[in-house]
């Protein structure tokens, strides 16, 4: 492999990707380096292309590891091979368009390595249409004194109501402390509705656990010992890390699927890019159906106006 100023070519698929500084350390809790974190996006392959595939996605950077700056990329890095995709994508706040990293392929997202990516934000739409979501994201986001039991018990109320409205759930941890559920759907509605929707249950996850969960858009409105669930994270351009996509953290967790039986039972501090290629090795890729169940969002839509649920426009604000 040779010393840090050596470089590796490894054979991605029908790509040659050229590793520069394989040795370098960018996890210096474990040693981790570059080298380590390709070889486990390599080993989690179908699995991450799985969660990125067609979707424009931002780029989380440590050009120098965790031990220096993080750059956040809505663009494509420079020096891009004319294989790897884009799509564009236009941000009104700014009046300006990006060509934003589109995957095809696991190489696609090994050339992202090379460019010292470590994690992947995608959007919840996809090029084809890249206004109209066809994710729903549930995210599960604990406040600063809420305890892991009280995620845990909650996104057992989250499973219950999906299975209640015929919603098929994906969940997986965040790679922090939290959880997030995928729920796959039609591209019928914009960012918009499909961000009511996700208010709306909420909402009735709310009134089912009132003693754990805050639906309150500010934080100074939310009590720092409940779970948050945010359904705010449905807004355009509001992305949050892909499953299997490793977290700029020191201990170098990552965003794993889980059973929906696992959940009472795990710590997310267990999946890292120690331990999960070796699940993946023996489970595959629990996300691998969600293409195959998707969900009308009318039944939510219903609720939505129901409950005259309105959403927060000051809040309506891109990241």
């Amino acid at each position: 492999m040779g010393g840090s100023t050596g470089a590796v070519e490894l054979a991605v698929g029908d790509r040659v990707v050229r590793i520069s500084n394989p040795d370098r350390v960018y996890f210096p809790e474990s040693g981790a380096t570059k080298l380590d974190l390709v070889q486990y996006y390599l080993s989690v392959g179908d699995g991450i292309v799985n969660a990125l595939r067609d979707r424009p996605c931002m780029l989380h950077r440590f050009p120098k590891g965790l031990a220096g700056d993080k750059v956040h990329q809505k663009r494509l890095p420079a020096g891009a091979p004319d294989w790897v995709p884009t799509v564009r994508v236009f941000f009104p706040r700014y009046n300006r368009h990006a060509d934003e990293l589109c995957v095809r392929e696991l190489a696609d997202v090994v050339w992202a390595v090379q460019m010292s990516t470590v994690e992947f934000h995608p959007w919840n739409s996809r090029r084809a249409d890249t206004e109209s979501p066809d994710e729903w994201r549930i995210d599960l986001d604990p406040m600063p004194d809420c305890p892991w039991s009280r995620v845990q018990r909650v996104a057992g109320v989250v499973r219950e109501v999906l299975a209640e409205i015929g919603a098929v759930g994906w969940p997986k941890t965040s790679g922090g402390k939290g959880l997030h559920v995928y729920v796959r759907i039609a591209p019928d509605y914009g960012f918009q509705q499909v961000r009511r929707a996700a208010l709306a249950f909420a909402k009735e996850v709310e009134r089912r656990a009132p003693d754990d969960v805050t639906t309150a858009w500010w934080r100074r409105d939310r009590d720092p010992a409940l779970l948050f669930v945010d359904y705010n994270q449905n807004a355009r351009d509001h992305t949050i890390a892909a499953a299997y996509s490793v977290r700029g953290v020191p201990a170098a967790t990552v965003s794993t699927p889980v059973g929906w039986d696992e959940i009472p039972d795990i710590e997310p501090r267990d999946f890292t890019i120690a331990t999960v290629p070796d699940r993946y090795r023996r489970l595959g890729d629990l996300h691998a159906g969600i293409d195959d169940a998707v969900f009308d969002l009318t039944t939510l839509i219903e609720w939505a106006d129901r409950d005259e649920v309105d959403l927060d426009e000051d809040a309506d604000t891109e990241n």
